[in-house]
């Protein structure tokens, strides 16, 4: 793309951390591909770099007409390597020029020379900005880069550019491939820190998935069939968390996605979230609780997670089986959004299906799973308002970080939607644990839900209408709570029913 006199081709951009002290300063280029043997990834322990493998050049029959056979170099290519801190160096404001090409003009004051990329060195490192020039020769179409690697000795987020300002050659193609590598291996420096991340929550899920299961077996009897469900859940964040940590080990050692590790990774995150969304649903519209069956909006349910399933699967792929920079494509947007309305529908059919519910136990006068939902009700409640506010903070975020210089905080904006879901699965687990009595929170056969409630508050008071039979009463004593709310005594019975 041009800018002034100059076209220019975004290389990839990374966050990288500088090479440990005890690294050797020297780097070799191999003849393989990175990390294709053990002795390679042993060799590149502790070191930081960038490296430039066949990267060839190609420009349009047009340009080559138009040269001068007789000239030794007829065309210029520059690898501009650059720390965002270090941004200003590139381009002519030093000299008070907008130019990012050395014009003849500029040149008569000696900073740079004629038709290369103008660059004012740092003076603490008089190599970086990193400037790697390659040169068309005579009439050939070609020119082959020399491979080599760039050691990087200070931590930052690194951009790279191939840049040239003859505009004869405009039209140049770039094939070949770069290789970023940080100390501690090839993962990208916003995405190192996930794979600790998913190893501590694998063991989270799996402590939890412990916790539950000798609940289960406990009292597997007597477990409704909505503990099935959680199982369910528990089991595919398990799973998904592990697959994430070995994909992610994997890339980490060997500098490559296997597409069909990391489809197995995206699909089991997708089967998740649409999992842990559907429960959350089926909860809150009271099911196995207020009713036995979801009935006719079982087809409804089961569409909205299919259609959510699909939009998230489509959104992982994008995300995880795109190119690995720091720059989010344009085509992410228009598959956010899909996914953002997906789950605003969800929170509205949630809370809307958990009033719903929390009334029905109302006129049921079903203590024990009132105060159940609404411990539920608060809960999911609290994490709505915290995603909102964390979905403001990541706004600000992204607005107030461009160039991705906070990139080492970045892994915390997707890390915290895992913690998230997880904290919300231990509040179900701990509200619907298994235990000798089931019944206080499963489905029970309700008789007179249409009732009157002036009737019953009449003959709960002891007046009796004509033709009524006396009823010997005992005296009992109704629960402090219970006769504060409602004023009726007959609750005590519902409860134990429970």
């Amino acid at each position: 793309m041009p800018q002034s006199t100059s076209f220019f081709f975004h290389g990839g951009s990374e966050g990288l951390y500088a090479s440990s002290s005890s690294s050797s300063s020297s780097l070799k280029v191999p003849n393989k591909p990175a990390a294709t043997s053990e002795d390679n990834n042993n060799s590149y322990n502790g070191k930081s770099f960038i490296r430039f493998e066949s990267v060839t050049f190609r420009r349009t029959n047009e340009s080559t007409v138009k040269v001068n056979p007789i000239q030794t170099h007829t065309g210029l290519v520059e690898a501009i390597i650059v720390e965002v801190r270090d941004r200003g160096r590139i381009g002519g404001s030093f000299v008070n020029s907008d130019a990012l090409c050395c014009s003849p003009e500029i040149a008569k004051t000696k900073s740079c020379k004629t038709g290369e990329v103008i660059i004012h060195q740092n003076p603490d490192n008089s190599e970086w900005p990193k400037r790697i020039q390659t040169f068309f020769e005579g009439k050939n179409e070609e020119a082959n880069m020399v491979p080599q690697t760039v050691e990087i000795t200070s931590t930052g987020m690194y951009y790279l550019y191939f840049m040239f300002c003859d505009p004869m050659l405009k039209g140049t193609t770039i094939s070949g491939r770069t290789v970023w590598r940080n100390p501690g291996g090839y993962l990208p420096g916003k995405m190192a820190p996930l794979m600790t991340f998913y190893g501590f929550m694998s063991l989270a899920y799996l402590v939890l998935g412990l916790i539950w299961f000798l609940q289960f077996v406990r009292f597997w009897k007597d477990v409704p069939q909505l503990h099935y469900h959680i199982t369910a859940v528990i089991a595919l964040g398990m799973s998904e968390m592990a697959l994430w940590y070995f994909e992610y080990a994997n890339f980490n050692s060997t500098g490559s996605r296997p597409m069909g590790i990391t489809i197995w990774a995206v699909t089991s995150s997708a089967v998740k979230k649409t999992v842990s969304r559907l429960l959350l649903l089926v909860v809150s519209m009271g099911y196995g609780v207020v009713r036995p069956t979801l009935g006719g909006i079982t087809s409804k349910v089961l569409l909205l997670g299919v259609i959510y399933f699909v939009a998230s699967e489509a959104l992982e792929l994008v995300e995880h089986l795109g190119n690995i920079n720091d720059f989010s494509g344009k085509a992410k947007l228009f598959l956010v959004l899909p996914v953002a309305l997906l789950d605003a529908c969800f929170i509205l059919w949630i809370f809307s299906s958990l009033s719903k519910t929390l009334e029905k136990l109302q006129m049921r006068r079903s203590l024990a799973k009132l105060e159940l939902y609404r411990k539920f009700t608060n809960s999911l409640a609290i994490s709505v308002l915290v995603s909102v506010a964390w979905i403001g903070y990541e706004l600000y975020f992204n607005a107030t970080d461009p160039l991705s210089e906070l990139w080492r905080r970045a892994w915390i904006i997707s890390a915290f939607w895992t913690v998230l879901a997880y904290l919300l699965l231990v509040v179900i687990c701990i509200l619907w644990a298994p235990s000798q009595n089931p019944t206080r929170y499963a489905y029970t056969e309700e008789t007179g839900d249409d009732f009157d409630e002036e009737g019953i508050s009449l003959t709960s008071s002891g007046m009796k209408l004509p033709g009524d039979i006396p009823v010997e009463r005992k005296e009992r004593k109704v629960p402090a709570a219970a006769e504060h709310v409602f004023g009726l005594g007959e609750d005590v019975l519902e409860d134990k029913r429970e």
